[in-house]
């Protein structure tokens, strides 16, 4: 199913996150938007500037290299695009709004680490972009609100969704970078390509990290992409991408990988829930990896349409003995889930108790709520797959004000033990 929306044209698409900065802006002088490159962080950031500095533009960039403050002169708002290319333009964004705290002055937009930096804490707001979820990429109308589940309202859950598990693997494949979204077959899987070795040959030397062996970073890369939505130990991704080669890059290598691939948003793992109260005194506290788009991941293993839908995971060692295609579902579902999560200002983590005795793909945190959510690649949901969600009810009483399966079924319902069960293009922020 292709979308109905064009993100190439003219005409810019509101995204969840446009909701965020009408509340937020309108109060808060400075907001940088965080996110991965091409999720649209600058197209958001233009519809709210009257002016704009471009510092990827060499004759822009070199004036406020010679004097940065001349910021404070331009008509207000301003997007500073581009603002790591000129580090010094934080700081005088920072000392400018502590003259003037009035809001919607400064929106800045950019995608790698500038450790040098100030903390900018109190001044300069940090608001994450991240590629289109689901809802964002207009596949059908959901039915199911995000909000409502986490604000406990018991929502009566309708819908029908029109999506196949054919749509939900084209979606994980297409991804949910708004200028690729025209795209299709071998020009998209070559345009993400190119995102995937900029990565490397661009991304992380302007981090100033020196890419000695880029085929060992490439090889670090796709055994990350075979670990998604698993907790699988670092040392187990070392050692795929070694194949058993005895000449392996050192730990401390592989930690700076981890490190400034994180900084650049294409690492987004989520993270184990520590709960507030002690309800659980044995919880593992491995992250669950996902990179910023499951896209990324189905390029980096070369997967095709037609192996995922087969199961055919070729010499991909897969770990926790699941699917690959299982695995980047779960991937989409987290994708959309944050970007829901952070406009209902929530967090979102997962669980699993020493052992793997109880596992919980997603647990949603908001003051004090809990939302807890499972994801299943199939149209059916029966008693085995609503068990863990039937134990953590038990754990936590009212505390826990709903609990979820997320499928790639047909309808929205809930059933007779009270579990929700939403198919994902049907839930919406």
């Amino acid at each position: 199913m292709n979308s109905a929306v064009s993100f190439v044209s003219g005409n810019y698409v509101r995204r969840i996150v446009d909701e965020e900065l009408d509340v937020l802006f309108p109060q808060l002088p400075a907001i940088v938007l965080d996110g991965p490159k091409g999720v649209g962080k600058t197209a958001t950031a233009e519809q709210r500037c009257l002016t704009a500095r471009r510092l990827d533009v060499a004759g822009q960039r070199a004036i406020l290299e010679a004097d940065p403050s001349l910021v404070g002169g331009d008509a207000k708002p301003v997007l500073i695009d581009e603002w790591q290319r000129v580090p010094a333009v934080w700081d005088a964004v920072r000392r400018l709004v502590d003259i003037d705290h009035t809001g919607g002055q400064y929106l800045l937009t950019g995608s790698a680490p500038v450790f040098s930096t100030h903390s900018g804490a109190a001044r300069i707001v940090d608001l994450r972009m991240r590629p289109l979820c689901l809802a964002e990429r207009h596949v059908t109308t959901p039915t199911v609100s995000f909000a409502a589940l986490l604000g406990g309202s018991a929502q009566q859950l309708t819908g029908t969704c029109p999506l196949t598990l054919v749509d939900y693997v084209d979606e994980i494949m297409n991804g949910g970078f708004p200028g690729l979204r025209h795209l299709t077959g071998r020009a998209l899987s070559a345009q993400l390509d190119s995102y995937v070795t900029r990565i490397v040959s661009h991304d992380l030397p302007e981090a100033g990290f020196t890419v000695r062996r880029p085929a060992a970073v490439f090889a670090w890369l796709r055994a990350y992409a075979a670990a998604t939505a698993t907790t699988a130990s670092w040392e187990k991704i070392r050692a795929a991408a070694t194949g058993g080669v005895a000449n392996k890059p050192a730990k401390t290598t592989t930690t700076e990988y981890t490190e400034l691939l994180t900084s650049l948003r294409i690492l987004d793992p989520v993270e184990a829930w520590v709960p507030s109260r002690n309800h659980f005194t044995r919880l593992a506290a491995a992250s669950k990896h996902h990179l910023a788009d499951p896209a990324l991941a189905v390029r980096l293993l070369q997967r095709t349409k037609g192996q995922l839908l087969t199961a055919d995971d070729g010499n991909i060692v897969v770990p926790n003995d699941g699917s690959l295609l299982g695995n980047l579902f779960e991937s989409l579902v987290a994708l959309s889930m944050r970007t829901y999560a952070q406009a209902a200002e929530a967090k979102v983590y997962h669980m699993r108790t020493e052992g793997g005795r109880h596992e919980i793909d997603f647990i949603v945190e908001a003051e004090g709520r809990i939302l807890a959510l499972e994801v299943k690649l199939s149209s059916s949901v029966g008693a085995d797959d609503v068990k863990h969600l039937v134990w953590l009810r038990e754990q936590l009483g009212e505390e826990l004000v709903d609990a979820v399966v997320l499928t790639t079924g047909s309808d929205a319902y809930r059933r007779p033990d009270g579990i929700a069960v939403v198919p994902l293009a049907l839930l919406g922020a």
